[in-house]
């Protein structure tokens, strides 16, 4: 079984039927040249990996674009249509009123199971006062974070704003909240390794996407840029699998981890028991 973690709905059919909201997400997001796929193709394609559940991020940086470019209301209809597959995850824009009201509505009402934030984008930094509300609320629902870490491809986003090493102090305070700093924080990995040694509330994502393909950029990251057993000795209960849809289809980035010859416990924990345990449940 595997769980993919990092799937940005922005091409799933049912959510794209307005074209021209459908081409601003895409500028929005730089998904130049892809159209829609409808889900019975998502699925099948999924299949060929065995992953049978997979995280849907959306996005809200609302206070640039008006509404957000992945609401979650698009997010909980796409869960309702297959709750088993799709498990949605909530957004909302810190720099705008009632974010806190928002995201409290977008856990109880919609039934979302989780935060992500993107501050790249947002060009907030993860310490800014304005995103207290939203991981206050976060510890109190019991509910994880997912960050982007690192560089980010989409438009007018900014990287500072997400280098690993900003998440220190918001790990530190929380460490009661299971946060996810995705992409490995790609090109900073070895930062990011050290926060996960350090705080183990932090997880890590197999979503990377920059250069080549996974087959050479899995083996760059996890055999060149870390250590060769850093991740089997030391933060195997921490790395998540990740493919980046739609970037990279996910039985290709599955296949890249795979021709990485880790031990099959290994495996088993960043397939799919890491993932549980960082929702909070038995992996």
């Amino acid at each position: 079984m595997v769980i993919d973690t990092h799937i940005r709905p922005a091409l799933y059919a049912p959510i794209c039927s307005d074209r021209e909201r459908f081409e601003r997400r895409c500028g929005e997001m730089n998904y130049h040249l892809m159209s829609p796929a409808p889900l019975d193709l998502l699925k099948k394609q999924y299949a060929l990996g065995d992953i049978r559940h997979v995280f849907l991020l959306p996005e809200d940086c609302s206070a640039d674009t008006g509404t957000p470019v992945i609401s979650n209301e698009e997010t909980a209809a796409l869960t309702a249509a297959d709750g088993e597959l799709f498990w949605g995850f909530a957004s909302v824009d810190p720099r705008k009123d009632g974010a806190a009201e928002e995201l409290a509505r977008a856990f109880r009402e919609l039934g979302l199971l989780g935060l992500y934030l993107n501050p790249a984008k947002l060009r907030v930094y993860p310490g800014d006062p304005r995103m207290t509300p939203l991981y206050e609320l976060c510890r109190k629902e019991g509910k994880p974070i997912i960050f982007h870490a690192g560089l980010c491809m989409e438009s007018h986003a900014i990287a500072r704003y997400a280098h690993p090493m900003e998440y220190e102090e918001i790990a530190d305070r929380y460490p009661d909240v299971n946060i996810c700093l995705t992409h490995v924080g790609w090109p900073w990995v070895q930062e990011t390794a050290a926060l996960l040694i350090k705080y183990p509330n932090l997880y890590t994502n197999t979503a990377l996407m920059s250069f080549d393909g996974p087959y050479q950029l899995y083996r760059k990251v996890f055999r060149e840029d870390m250590g060769q057993y850093w991740v089997e000795h030391n933060i195997a209960g921490q790395v998540m699998f990740g493919s980046g849809s739609p970037r990279i289809r996910p039985v290709r980035s599955l296949r890249g981890l795979e021709s990485l010859g880790f031990e099959r416990e290994t495996m088993e924990n960043i397939c799919w028991k890491n993932a549980l345990r960082f929702l909070g449940r038995e992996g």
